[in-house]
């Protein structure tokens, strides 16, 4: 008998894992400095920049976002009784629910701890909010979940 949702489970712990790796590794070799402390990796284009933020995506509620911390422990009790309870049907949707896993725990950890997320993730090019791996899960595990949903319904003929 195997693991039930095995790749639920690997998804969740590699995504946390990397992503918890990455903020400590940031901490630790950037200064929070005003500006912030960077590094271009691609000029102009893509950089390693220190921030912290206290809300969601793009800094919503970052003046009151005391409640994010309880949601992310939400998402993150109620994905891991969904990873225990329940066999999913394809390795995209044990993919998908184990990267929003990471992520909400990630970023929900941070939030317990320190009342603020590390972002880092700095693409100028296109002037889009500094981000980390936590946020780059949640979107890969969505992308996922809407490629299961695609299959499902061209697997039953829906269109």
């Amino acid at each position: 008998m195997g693991i039930r949702n095995r790749f639920f489970w690997l998804a969740a712990v590699t995504g946390l894992l990397l992503d918890q790796l990455s903020k400590y590794w940031v901490a630790q070799n950037f200064e929070l400095t005003t500006p912030p402390d960077s590094i271009p990796l691609w000029p102009g284009v893509f950089y390693f920049t220190y921030v912290t933020n206290t809300g969601a995506a793009f800094s919503l509620f970052s003046n009151n976002g005391e409640w994010l911390k309880w949601l992310s422990m939400a998402v993150s009790v109620g994905l891991i009784a969904l990873g225990l309870g329940v066999t999913l049907p394809n390795r995209w949707e044990q993919v998908g629910y184990g990267l929003i896993l990471s992520g909400a725990l990630g970023n929900g950890i941070d939030r317990v701890l320190a009342g603020e997320v590390i972002d880092f993730l700095d693409f100028r090019l296109i002037r889009f909010p500094i981000f980390n791996l936590a946020d780059v899960c949640i979107n890969i595990g969505i992308a996922c979940l809407l490629i299961s949903a695609l299959h499902s319904s061209k697997k039953n003929g829906v269109d």
